[in-house]
């Protein structure tokens, strides 16, 4: 009876396991991101300054971003969704993996200075979902050493309701003038 009993129990555990466990960034090969790597850089470093850097990224940030192009509640680049469009739904979360899991590229920086006196307040917000160091974690994504072009387009798409994936990002853009995002988006630039 107890080895029938432990089999049962082992075998649900086996189950269990296998259903539950995490996605790893191995179930992706270098074919699956091919298309990503053309824009957001095979080496992590975008071309282009507007794109964002993914190489890091928070994972859940990145599979919410994939599933809201997907669904169409994120819209500022069609490029994206149609791409996105193309991935299969078992896929997202394996290709978001594989991008946190690498990481983030270094880049030659002076060391950060402390914010402006002028947006200091503004910053103490935002680190309330970006963490302290504005390396992201469960709340929000990372934002130390993405490029200014894209933070602060970013940053004026939420504040002019162009982009509405997030329900705190609007409100908290629209209360800052645009030379506070402008300062704001130089500041995290530079992390």
């Amino acid at each position: 009876m107890f080895k029938n009993l432990f089999s049962t129990i082992f075998g649900a555990a086996a189950i269990f396991a296998a259903i539950a466990a995490p996605v790893v960034a191995a179930d992706v090969n270098e074919e699956k991101v091919r298309v990503c790597n053309s824009c957001h850089g095979p080496d992590g470093l975008p071309p282009s300054p507007t794109t964002p850097n993914i190489w890091g990224q928070q994972l859940n940030y990145l599979v919410k971003q994939m599933n809201d192009y997907r669904s169409g509640e994120r819209k500022n680049s069609p490029i994206m969704s149609a791409i996105v469009r193309d991935v299969p739904q078992e896929d997202t979360g394996k290709i978001a993996a594989y991008y946190a899991a690498k990481s983030w590229p270094a880049r030659q920086a002076a060391a950060a200075a402390p914010p402006p006196a002028a947006i200091a307040d503004k910053i103490e917000t935002c680190r309330a979902c970006h963490a302290q160091n504005f390396q992201g974690g469960e709340q929000g994504p990372r934002l130390a050493g993405l490029s200014y072009e894209y933070l602060v387009a970013s940053m004026r798409r939420f504040a002019d309701d162009q982009r509405t994936n997030n329900a705190d990002m609007p409100k908290l853009m629209k209360a800052l003038t645009d030379s506070e995002r402008d300062a704001v988006a130089k500041y995290l630039a530079g992390l």
